[in-house]
């Protein structure tokens, strides 16, 4: 389908999402969308190409949404009225934003950057903008735009459930031990203090100049003076992070008496510090409160010769009366924003099978915790941001990841939709084989609603799964069933 971006006529004055000369902000973005969809058409990177295609999907949803004169008229003005109207094209945009940042080049970030821009000028109160913007700042390296990014994110939420307030606490903590090793190089290396009275690009050049002359002192004095100017300037952290490196990074030869950075341990520390948690977010405890990693054998060996019962977070479940009975199992598992009511749920949690995305439960103690999730790195990130030190006794490594998948080798092609929790979680049971009676209590695949935690109640039953399959699955391997019971064992 072919088509052309719309430039309306010029206007008198510019909304907050207005383009340049009077154009629309999404006529700007498709335009700019358009250019780099053409410049990776065929491109072999997998972030690169996941961008293509989301400004391919994008681009034709626009040109869809042009092919209707009696409504399109909206995507070419700024009156906010057109995300609604045509939520296909604000999703594509927000998805090509979240591509841009993955890719991570500059040009891409721009893009994201200016996307951001769109989708907040016409929804101001966006949780996904925030959130995109936040990203996108980051990977800039501007962390006081990214922390005030992340703030209005955060007001928007009812609750943190993406670990939003620890990503803040880390950006503020990482510059504050930047500064502190900037003091102490001042007080280690009383020569950078004197020199650091140009600006940072005279001493950056100062630097090369000193070290081609054979001046190792010299040269690291004007870099540290670079540095400590640059934080008085309050730059950016990205700025200041690459300055501290190449401070890092500068080894004077031994014997020369100039100060080596890398030989002091307090600057090393600090360093090292400020990098981790401009990576990721600080870890109360590194040894997690004495939690063990597990992987497949040793879960085998937990829950061996022991009978299991998996609660369903149903309506059904909630007015059961089943609670003592539930409570008489050897193992009691239960998912994800489970909720207990003793009458009807029973007390006990021995296994908290939770997707990583989700904020719930992470702190209610349990003997072992099986955090799933799709993608390693993300799932990586997940566990370190939330695992609540003492809360567990046990959690799993990679190896029990995505049990249907990484284990049962289920291709997309033979298992289609993202299997739930509790299907991984039976999935892993039935496999290991190793329970004398496995069975489901309430599982009737949301047919009742849900019964989670008050916080909870408000996520949608997501699509993203294929129930009916799931209970098919179910149904073809039991033993028995009725109302509230399936049996597999």
């Amino acid at each position: 389908m072919q088509f052309t971006i719309g430039r309306p006529t010029r206007r008198r004055s510019a909304s907050a999402g207005e383009g340049r000369d009077g154009t629309s902000a999404l006529a700007e973005r498709m335009a700019d969308c358009a250019v780099v969809g053409g410049q990776l058409v065929g491109n072999a990177d997998p972030a690169r190409a996941g961008l293509g295609e989301a400004v391919r999907a994008l681009l034709a949803a626009y040109a869809e949404a042009l092919t209707d004169p009696t409504r399109s008229a909206v995507l070419l003005t700024d009156n906010g009225r057109w995300p609604k109207e045509y939520p296909a094209v604000f999703d594509g945009l927000l998805r090509v934003g979240q591509a841009a940042v993955d890719t991570g080049t500059p040009e891409a970030l721009g893009l994201a950057r200016r996307v951001t821009g769109t989708v907040l000028g016409v929804r101001e109160n966006s949780r996904a903008g925030w959130r995109l913007r936040a990203r996108v700042l980051e990977a800039l390296g501007d962390d006081r735009g990214a922390v005030e990014a992340h703030g209005r994110y955060l007001a928007l939420c009812t609750i943190d459930d993406v670990g939003t307030g620890a990503r803040i606490a880390s950006l503020r903590e990482s510059r504050e031990q930047l500064e502190k090793c900037v003091a102490e190089l001042l007080r280690a290396c009383p020569g950078a203090g004197e020199r650091a009275v140009v600006s940072p690009t005279e001493s950056r050049a100062a630097a090369v100049r000193a070290r081609d002359a054979g001046d190792f002192a010299g040269a690291v004095e004007h870099l540290i003076a670079a540095l400590a100017a640059m934080t008085a300037e309050d730059r950016p952290l990205g700025e200041l992070s690459e300055a501290l490196t190449a401070v890092i990074d500068h080894r004077p030869p031994a014997g020369s008496g100039a100060y080596d950075p890398l030989a002091d341990p307090r600057i090393v520390e600090m360093y090292s510090t400020h990098r981790r948690l401009l990576a990721r977010e600080s870890t109360p405890d590194p040894l997690l409160g004495g939690t063990s990693v597990i992987g497949l054998s040793d879960f085998r060996n937990l829950i061996a010769g022991r009978s299991v019962c998996l609660v369903a977070n149903s309506q059904r479940v909630a007015t059961s009366g089943m609670g003592a009975e539930i409570d008489d199992y050897d193992l009691v598992v239960r998912f994800n924003s489970f909720r207990i009511d003793a009458e009807h749920t029973g007390r006990r949690t021995d296994i908290h099978a939770t997707i990583h995305k989700h904020n719930f439960n992470w702190d209610v103690p349990v003997r072992t915790r099986l955090v799933f999730g799709g993608k390693q790195g993300a799932w990586l990130q997940s566990v370190r941001r939330r695992l609540v030190p003492g809360a567990q006794r046990y959690v799993n490594d990679r190896s029990l990841r995505w049990p249907v998948r990484e284990i049962g080798r289920l291709t997309e092609e033979e298992w289609p939709s993202i299997p739930t929790s509790g299907f991984n979680m039976l999935w892993l049971l039935d496999f290991l084989d190793v329970n004398p009676r496995l069975d489901l209590i309430g599982f009737d695949f949301y047919a009742s609603g849900a019964y989670r935690l008050q916080d909870a109640m408000k996520l949608p039953i997501t699509s993203v799964h294929e129930y009916r399959r799931e209970r098919e699955w179910i149904m073809e391997r039991a033993r028995h069933a009725d109302e509230m019971r399936i049996a597999l064992r």
